[in-house]
């Protein structure tokens, strides 16, 4: 019986680009952005700095690596097909509750995307920039699909009605982790606030789709 192999350039360099972006994420929960350098990571990886700029091509490759291993957002171009087709039966009112919830739960459980948003509100990086503009791209041409089908012949603005309510949710998990604080009364500290916020988001869609 042929012995299976476990290590070989393929296998270790992928190793290493893993344990290169797992010492990214280690970095970013501990100091933030401020903290991170190729020689930071490097040491945090304990490996050449040299293999950075060899696998990613540099600290913006290695950070464009991480948030394509971790970003919430996780809808893919090939996956919007199969997301209209399947929203029909409710005009996309679970998938909008559920985009909301995916990304509640990941920046109230996340330190290193809370960090990453924090960055990339205090920075102008292109590659934070081009992380939106891929969200955004891809969450406009489901929102063209599904929900501007379901609300264009009605005066509601569904849009911007997401808009307030995916901005209040990253706002108040990034509040409720840097300031430690309740708002209006809730703490999000707690279980129990995190599901008054899930059960407000609920009700708001059901005043949106009434």
């Amino acid at each position: 019986m042929a012995r299976k192999v476990t290590d070989g350039p393929v296998r270790n360099k992928e190793r290493t680009k893993a344990n290169l972006i797992a010492a990214l994420g280690k970095i970013l929960k501990k100091d933030g952005f401020s903290g991170l350098s190729t020689t930071r990571v490097a040491e945090e990886a304990k490996v050449d700095r040299r293999l950075i700029y060899d696998y990613f091509g540099g600290l913006e490759g290695l950070v464009k690596g991480y948030l394509d291993n971790n970003d919430y957002w996780k809808i893919n171009p090939e996956d919007i097909g199969g997301i209209v087709e399947a929203s029909k039966a409710d005009s996309g009112k679970a998938l909008a509750y559920n985009v909301l919830e995916n990304q509640f739960n990941s920046l109230i459980n996340n330190e290193e995307m809370r960090r990453i948003i924090t960055w990339g509100l205090s920075e102008k990086l292109p590659i934070l920039k081009e992380l939106d503009l891929k969200r955004e791209n891809i969450g406009d041409q489901v929102l063209s699909e599904v929900f501007d089908k379901h609300f264009n012949p009605s005066d509601k603005n569904f849009r911007a009605m997401y808009a307030i309510l995916m901005g209040g949710v990253y706002y108040l998990t990034l509040h409720a982790k840097m300031q430690e604080n309740p708002f209006c009364g809730i703490d999000l500290q707690q279980p129990s606030g995190e599901e008054e916020i899930k059960k407000a988001l609920r009700q708001f869609l059901d005043m949106v789709y009434s």
